[in-house]
């Protein structure tokens, strides 16, 4: 069963040696003792890309990695944050006048993010201040949601401090206005048919060749200013050519491969890990060329991958760039590192980037936690 909110634990800090570290840190930095700790992890997209916005599915699975924040709630409104990471330079700002920056991607305004969304969507005001240290071995950019994760520890750090929990805060969500924007999703749901029959659909409906504006406008029987005003976003507004067949052949094909995953998780059948890696490979080939998400250094690498014993490979975490997920058997894990260490870090281009971060190995990880020494 599903919790209805993050556990919360209480932990002997000398036992973790990560916390232990983060506590020493903090009292190095502030001159006091954490009152808590909290830690959101970084997340793997295994199947689903490009789908969730389109109202469909996805399949994500927490990683070990995360971002953990050890708090200390103070009696000024000053929010100060630190990070154990050298390159993100301490920040400090009011607690109730928070201004966020959107033209600079700086580290804080993450945590600024989680802060200010609990502060505004519940109405909050004269939130207390806090000291915050922040420390992450998520591998940032790469796909594993290590932006998101601060956002969210944010989020539960500024809950923790206001002694709400999240099981009391759902019923605040009742009347919620969602958008009414048409997604694909719900042009399924309107025609009660599956996810195959749409794909048969698309086929008829749809042709391969792409769209331009003024095919787009006669469709839809709405005028150019219409289409960049009422359905565009401000940076599609320009876009010249549209591959509707593609792009809704991915998003109705990616859709029902969620659900084959989940029902092959839940079968489990002998070849379960033969059946999954087919998914995800048939996902690859859909984000390469139906949504053409990908970019030639991700195919090499899950090409790579599959060549030294991955079951099913993909790109994962929107793509052009970024990161790729393979599903491969324990046994063959080791030699598995090792040979696309060799394979593709190891070619002159690449050595001088390579990290640890790079590539590893993580099983299923726990979700948001708050952490009250014992």
């Amino acid at each position: 069963m599903a919790s209805e909110g993050p556990a919360t634990r209480r932990v002997q800090v000398a036992e973790h040696p990560r916390l232990l570290k983060l506590k020493e840190m903090f009292n190095s930095k502030f001159g006091s003792t954490p009152k808590f700790y909290v830690r959101a992890p970084g997340r793997v997209n295994i199947i689903g890309e490009h789908i969730d916005y389109c109202g469909y599915s996805v399949l994500p699975m927490a990683v070990e990695q995360d971002m953990l924040i050890a708090v200390e709630p103070v009696k000024t409104q000053t929010l100060q944050l630190a990070n154990t990471n050298p390159l993100y330079p301490d920040f400090s700002t009011s607690a109730n006048n928070i201004q966020i920056d959107k033209t600079k991607p700086l580290w804080h305004n993450y945590f600024l993010c989680g802060f200010k969304g609990i502060q505004e969507h519940f109405g909050l005001s004269n939130l207390t201040g806090m000291n915050c240290l922040v420390d992450g071995n998520i591998p940032p950019s790469s796909g594993l949601s290590s932006s998101s994760a601060l956002v969210c520890c944010a989020g539960l750090v500024t809950l923790t401090v206001l002694g709400m929990n999240l099981s009391k805060l759902l019923a605040k969500y009742k009347g919620l206005q969602w958008d009414k924007i048409l997604r694909l999703e719900e042009v399924q749901a309107k025609l009660d048919i599956s996810l195959e029959e749409m794909l048969g659909i698309v086929e008829e409906t749809l042709h391969p060749e792409p769209y331009s504006p003024e095919e787009v406008c006669r469709g839809l029987g709405i005028s150019l200013q219409e289409l960049r005003t009422q359905i565009l976003s401000p940076n599609t507004q320009d876009v010249l050519i549209f591959k509707l067949y593609q792009r809704a052949k991915h998003v109705y094909s990616e859709a029902a491969r969620v659900l084959q995953f989940k029902k092959i998780c839940e079968e489990a059948p002998e070849n379960m890990v033969q059946l999954l890696g087919e998914l995800m490979n048939q996902s690859h080939v859909s984000c390469r060329d139906m949504y053409e998400c990908s970019c030639p250094e991700l195919d090499q690498l899950v090409d790579v991958c599959r060549k030294f014993g991955a079951q099913g490979s993909r790109l994962t975490g929107a793509g052009w760039g970024g990161c790729t997920v393979s599903i491969v058997p324990a046994d063959k894990l080791s030699s598995f590192l090792a040979n696309v260490h060799e394979a593709y870090y190891q070619r002159s281009d690449r050595k001088l980037t390579f990290e640890k971060q790079n590539l590893f190995a993580t099983k299923p990880g726990g979700g948001a936690l708050v952490f009250l020494e014992a």
